[in-house]
């Protein structure tokens, strides 16, 4: 696996310790189930509010969301950190401006990626209630949670687990944890 972007490189403080990790079937579906040592967590749940996924976050950590662009089929990643008790949007990447995609005037700054696409730098967005719905596309357009930790990488295919169904990506925070009762 290529080295993930700058955005979702570990924070350098205090690491979270991955209580369990299982790879299901040849699909190489992935279930994570752990548990940050300040009890912050990002978890995706399905359209009942059941946990697919649990990534144990500390302060600063950072992931990303990636697809493949569904015309033009390469990689595109939304990148987001645990800052201050929030999920952050803070920078996108755009290899291309194809449909669906582009800088929006006053949100961030576009910079080259020095590879002919751009990143979105700087959005250091708030994600509204901490919390977002995402229609999960094919297989081939494969949404994917990526992170770094302790010098490992780490990739769940949420298309993998939830193809073609709403789910919710969300921060639990501990005195919050639990399903949404929104959902």
């Amino acid at each position: 696996m290529p080295a993930l972007p700058s955005c979702c490189r570990p924070y350098n403080g205090r690491r979270y310790r991955l209580l369990a990790a299982a790879i299901v079937g040849w699909l190489g579906l992935v279930a994570v189930t752990a548990k940050a040592e300040d009890g912050a967590s990002l978890a995706v749940l399905d359209a009942a509010g059941d946990t697919l996924v649990e990534v144990p976050l500390e302060p600063g950590m950072r992931w990303c969301l990636g697809w493949n662009h569904s015309v033009k089929k390469f990689p595109v990643l939304d990148c987001y950190r645990y800052h201050q008790g929030r999920m952050v949007l803070e920078r996108s990447h755009q290899p291309d401006f194809a449909a669906g995609l582009g800088h929006t005037l006053g949100r961030g700054e576009q910079v080259s990626d020095g590879e002919g696409g751009y990143w979105i730098e700087n959005i250091d967005e708030p994600v509204p209630g901490d919390r977002y719905v995402l229609r999960v596309g094919s297989p081939s357009v494969d949404h994917r949670l990526l992170w770094q930790d302790d010098g490992g990488e780490y990739r769940i295919s949420l298309s993998g687990l939830a193809a073609g169904e709403r789910v919710t990506l969300q921060l639990n925070k501990p005195e919050a944890t639990g399903k949404p009762d929104d959902v």
